[in-house]
């Protein structure tokens, strides 16, 4: 019985503690609570064009042509991808 109440006490300590966790980043350099910041809201998308929402990274920057998948073309020739 003695170790059931102990085993059970040690399980509450734990699960208090893991709640204090999320309070501290809600302190200033003090270390007195403050509001919490809310979250960055995620990057939108609408009114940028299509070349850089989807893959911008993943090629070339072409500064006289064009990308054409991983190669940079003339901006007179007709990418056949």
């Amino acid at each position: 019985m003695r170790r059931t109440c102990t085993i059970l006490i040690v399980a509450a300590f734990a699960a208090s503690l893991a709640g204090a966790a999320d309070a501290a980043a809600c302190r200033d350099a003090k270390g007195k609570f403050i509001k919490c910041p809310p979250p960055a809201p995620a990057a939108s998308t609408v009114g940028k064009p299509a070349s850089a929402i989807a893959g911008a990274s993943s090629g070339p920057v072409c500064k006289k042509g064009k990308r054409c998948g991983n190669a940079c073309i003339s901006v007179k020739d007709t990418c056949h991808k």
